[in-house]
């Protein structure tokens, strides 16, 4: 399944002499090694050698090596650098601040810091409110994390976390124009972290939560939207259920079958699955059976966890007992939120006509997508190289979006159904197949519509 990726893309300089026609000699060996040429440029040519700097994508760091070791058993051709892309990309960060008014004189000065700004500080002790009109508030959003639980690295503390939360702060400004701002607590503690959102609350408008582990994550959320007159939000539950719902909202029309009537099984039951199978729930599902790493979830399971406890009381209402592997068979969705290689091949094989197979354990999902769509009408991945991309892009910018133009205080279900259905409509029934049932990330209609989808639901 391995597929090269510009996640791992290199630019190596080689030098060769001109006899051995080093461009074609690059060439062939880089494609023979199984990497995706993407640039090729000549930056020195003189009569005893030639110097080529040739990027590429390959599949892995591995693999990385294995080209760079490829082009060194050539005789004649010397391989002076090689350089990680993603690695230069990330040199000094990936975000930065800048002042948005003009400080050249003193009288820029005089309005933007001391005298003038005493005068703004006072309005906003005669009216509160005034806070969000002449602050950053109105645009801010915090980005919090503990660094327990980053993409698929698990607990690689708040340091490692960093930055993926550039990344998502970059994002919020690149998709939805919202300042969001990276706060990597060095804290584990349910308490410390509650008590430290909260102290530095007064500068944000709003409160995106990221890769905190379950079960603490819905504690911590729990807390701090009863603490705190902003929105709290926790992507890894909500953006992921968002996009997931909208997706099966438009996959169950290509297949023409109704969610009331569907079996669900999936794989995971953390802060993602809990997410997903709450909205599923809420749009009209009856029948999702859950498996998590000590099995399935049934009525003779026991939990102290709310959110366990719900998923308990809302989900397998046969009392399903078997593997997972079992209730594939006649199974209409499948949703993996989990591990690499959870189903096999006879799974798929085994599903009722029409399914549907949502494996979005990133980057290795549940099964090969390749091998899922042998039998599946439609299947989503959490991968970019791969159609139907589960991405919570779709979803976080546009929330944040209308949350801060309504300077909305709450977020409610209402509010999380409707901006997954406005994703699901950026489809037209024109485009809509089995490889497009969620828009681009780069649909400029996205965020607007799930904006504008938010503000009437605050």
């Amino acid at each position: 399944m391995a597929s090269t990726s510009p996640g791992y893309g290199i630019t190596i300089r080689v030098e060769g002499s001109p006899e051995l026609q080093p461009v074609a000699l690059i060439t062939t060996t880089i494609t023979n090694a199984g990497a995706t040429i993407t640039a090729l440029d000549v930056v020195e040519s003189l009569l005893e050698k030639v110097v080529i700097d040739v990027t590429c994508d390959t599949i892995d760091s591995d693999h990385a090596q294995q080209i760079h070791d490829a082009l060194s058993a050539n005789n004649g051709l010397t391989v002076r650098k090689v350089s990680d892309r993603t690695f230069l990309l990330h040199l000094g960060g990936k975000i930065e601040v800048t002042s948005k008014v003009p400080l050249k004189t003193r009288d820029d000065l005089s309005r933007a810091y001391t005298p003038g700004v005493a005068r703004i500080s006072q309005a906003i002790v005669d009216d509160p409110s005034d806070v969000r009109r002449l602050t950053m508030k109105r645009n801010t959003v915090a980005v919090v994390t503990d660094g327990s639980a980053v993409l698929g690295l698990g607990n690689i503390g708040p340091a490692a976390a960093l930055p993926v939360m550039e990344g998502k702060a970059a994002l919020f400004k690149r998709f939805a124009n919202v300042d969001a701002w990276p706060v990597c607590l060095d804290t584990q503690d349910v308490d410390e972290i509650v008590r430290t959102v909260q102290l530095i609350a007064p500068v944000y408008g709003g409160i995106n939560l990221e890769d905190i582990s379950a079960p603490r994550c819905f504690e911590v959320e729990r807390r701090l939207r009863e603490l705190l007159d902003i929105p709290v939000f926790h992507d890894d539950q909500h953006g992921t259920a968002i996009v997931v719902l909208a997706a099966m909202r438009n996959a169950l029309k290509l297949v023409k079958k109704d969610i009331s009537q569907v079996r669900i099984i999936m794989s995971g039951a953390g802060a993602a699955g809990t997410a997903i199978a709450r909205l599923l729930v809420l749009s009209g599902a009856t029948n999702i059976i859950a498996f998590d790493k000590d099995g399935v979830i049934g009525k003779n399971s026991t939990s102290t966890d709310p959110m366990r406890s719900w998923f308990i009381e809302h989900s397998n209402p046969a009392n399903f007992a078997g593997d997972i592997h079992q209730a594939m068979v006649g199974a209409d969705i499948f949703i993996g939120v989990s591990a690499p290689q959870v189903l096999n091949e006879e799974d798929v094989a085994a599903m009722a006509a029409g399914s549907i197979v949502f494996a979005l354990a990133n980057p290795d999902p549940e099964i090969d997508p390749v091998i899922a769509r042998k039998y599946a009408a439609v299947v989503a991945t959490g991968r970019s190289d791969h159609p139907n991309q589960i991405n919570n892009v779709l979803a976080f910018p546009g929330i944040f979006r209308g949350l801060l133009d309504a300077q909305a205080h709450k977020i409610t279900d209402k509010l999380l159904v409707a901006a997954a259905e406005a994703i699901a409509d950026c489809v037209s029934p024109s485009q809509l197949n089995t490889s497009f049932i969620v828009p681009s990330v780069f649909d400029p209609n996205v965020v607007t519509k799930v904006a504008a989808a938010v503000k009437a639901s605050v």
